[in-house]
């Protein structure tokens, strides 16, 4: 009666009454809900009807929204419970009114728009009640101005902020505190488990469940929070702050904005050192080469010598007392850094536009993980469309150490034989040929002209989405749109608005992405997405298994491929009423006997390797 076009879907209710046992009976569910099955209304129904403190996680802060905003609010009217929700995002999420009076008064903005955009962050400021920067929706995600006018761990003053009052961040908090049912994103979820780990209290309140959806992103996110890394933002950040705190609180020791300087230039060689490229690299490649090696211990001898000087500043100020708090931190990390490998960790670094992030990540975290869970006394609910490969979640219960969870899998309710064909090219080379790519776009334009555009092309690697931007342009009569040229949601709206638009992506478009009806009836995917061979820490581990005497390749690079050609194959079909063809251009899938994995784990789809099917199957009318 409350949602429109609302069916009853026997695999929803299925999913409902097993997590309403578990929130009855207790225990540990993974469960893989099939594309159009409805798994957030399968797992709020019984959460808001149990009378249980819930925390439910979700992979994004865009899922976050979409669910506080959209579906709690759904379902609550539709079943007519009072439950009090909350929405909890991590701190660099809300505004920080110290910081925020900080950056006016120092008055160093870099630019026009850095100053017009600290204008419109004033204004927001004096009418938002909850200081969710989401809010202020015409600025981008990562827009300059936001670090200055948001706190980290590092940086919060905490009950020393004059600002302490009206703390937007302490004042969600307490609201999920008191809520009945709290919404929050892994992050913050692992964020949780380390804060417990040193004795720290609690971000989150003590809970009955917690039911983490779009479950298949948890291990990597919890990798990284279960080690340790130093980036060059968090080093050029305590180099402004200290300098803005001195002028504010000391004044008198010019030696400490000096040496704030030089620790910023120290930083930004560092970066220069390690290259232009934007990439991933093992520790290895940094001990190898020495003038890196030179520019890291300029970095270390430079923070080494701010905290010194802090130190002499001691009692000045609050401020100051944080920077020299953040600046020990620092240097312990990167001692711990700049440590001997050990068997059970992996070292190693990557490289963004302007800055870096040094890291060291668990061999493995499965141990870790099933220890942290044991410290909350509520039941879990593990939930995505892709957690399976073929109809086992052995590997997604071997990385995060649930051997004795139950489990359970319901494909999805649409008519994958009429709605969607799986098409393989044939005469396609070899994926590491280096025509390979040419060849993918040859293939490409005349599918693209059975589908009049409508089509979605999703490449493993970056090289390869540029190779192929280039190649398209002037053979396609559509609308081309590539990844890197805006923001993620603006060419996704573009993109719903041409209805007859190209959209070339990479990782990022894989997953998450929701485009209904006939704007997306075409998704070409160039390769099977193994993760890239060089990267560092996908190497370390598959040396670990090696000298287990393990099939590294069997047991973890083929199923976490299966995983993420699911992810990819399910942009394709989004409703009842959509049709549409699935291109795979890698000849692996029917040549190699591992082949018959990613087979067994897609959708029942027609398949063909003629494309004149292809051409036959757009001609038709929808039925």
């Amino acid at each position: 009666r409350t949602i429109d076009g609302f069916t009853c879907r026997p695999q929803q209710q299925e999913m409902a009454q097993s997590v309403a046992r578990i929130l009855e009976f207790g225990g540990v569910l993974i469960c893989e809900a099939g594309t159009g099955i409805g798994k957030t209304f399968a797992y709020l129904v019984p959460a808001l009807i149990s009378g249980q403190k819930i925390i439910i996680s979700t992979g994004t802060k865009n899922l976050q929204d979409q669910l506080f905003h959209r579906d709690l609010p759904l379902i609550r009217d539709a079943l007519s419970v009072p439950t009090n929700v909350a929405l909890l995002k991590g701190r660099a999420n809300y505004l920080c009114l110290h910081r925020l009076e900080t950056t006016q008064s120092a008055g160093r903005l870099s630019s026009r728009e850095m100053v017009d955009q600290l204008l419109r962050i004033q204004r927001w400021a004096g009418k938002t009640r909850t200081g969710d920067i989401a809010e202020l929706s015409e600025l981008p995600e990562d827009a300059g101005i936001w670090p200055l006018v948001t706190s980290t761990t590092d940086n919060c003053l905490g009950q020393e902020c004059p600002s302490y009052g009206d703390c937007h961040l302490l004042e969600a908090r307490r609201r999920a505190q008191e809520a009945d049912l709290v919404v929050i994103n892994h992050h913050l979820l692992c964020a949780d488990f380390l804060l417990k780990e040193e004795g720290f209290g609690d971000l989150l309140p003590e809970a009955d469940c917690f039911i983490i959806d779009e479950a298949h992103q948890l291990p990597d996110v919890a990798s990284n929070f279960f080690g340790t890394s130093v980036s060059g933002h968090q080093l050029l950040e305590l180099a402004r702050d200290t300098e803005t705190e001195y002028l504010k609180e000391a004044g008198d020791l010019k030696e400490l904005p000096e040496q704030s300087a030089r620790l910023g230039k120290a930083v930004r060689d560092l970066r220069l050192t390690l290259g232009m490229d934007i990439r991933r690299g093992a520790w290895s490649e940094l001990e190898g080469d020495q003038r890196i090696l030179s520019a890291l211990g300029a970095v270390r001898d430079a923070l080494q010598e701010l905290g010194r000087l802090l130190r002499l500043m001691q009692g000045r100020g609050t401020g100051l007392e944080s920077c020299l708090t953040r600046c020990q931190q620092l240097e312990l990390d990167l001692v711990t850094l700049c440590k001997p490998e050990s068997d059970e960790e992996i070292r190693w670094f990557e490289t963004q536009r302007q800055s870096f992030r040094l890291n060291l990540t668990p061999m493995e975290i499965s141990g870790l993980f099933r220890e942290r869970m044991a410290r909350y006394r509520g039941s879990w609910v593990f939930t995505s469309a892709t957690l399976a490969v073929g109809e086992s979640f052995r590997h997604f219960q071997q990385q995060l150490g649930l051997d004795k969870a139950q489990s359970a899998l319901w494909g999805s309710p649409f008519d994958y034989p009429n709605q969607a064909l799986w098409y393989v090219p044939r005469g396609l080379p070899e994926p590491s040929s280096p025509d390979f790519t040419a060849a993918v776009v040859d293939e490409a334009v005349p599918l693209l002209e059975s589908s009049r555009g409508r089509a979605f092309m999703l490449f493993t690697s970056h090289r390869a989405l540029r190779e192929a931007a280039d190649l398209l342009q002037g053979r396609v009569g559509f609308p081309l749109l590539v990844q890197g040229s805006a923001p993620k949601g603006e060419l996704l709206n573009r993109f719903r608005e041409h209805g007859n638009a190209v959209l070339l992506g990479t990782a990022s478009f894989w997953e998450g992405v929701d485009v209904r009806g006939e704007a997306l009836s075409c998704v070409i995917i160039d390769k099977l997405p193994f993760a890239s061979p060089g990267d560092p820490v996908l190497q370390a581990r598959i040396n670990a298994l090696k000298k287990r005497g393990g099939n590294p390749f069997m047991e973890f690079q083929v199923p976490q491929a299966a995983i993420a050609l699911k992810q990819g194959a399910g942009r394709l079909i989004r409703d009842v009423n959509d049709r549409g063809v699935l291109v795979v251009c890698d000849q692996r899938l029917l040549r190699r006997g591992y082949g018959r994995i990613f087979l067994d784990s897609m959708p029942p789809m027609s398949r063909t390797r003629d494309q004149a099917d292809v051409r036959r199957f757009f001609a038709q009318p929808p039925q």
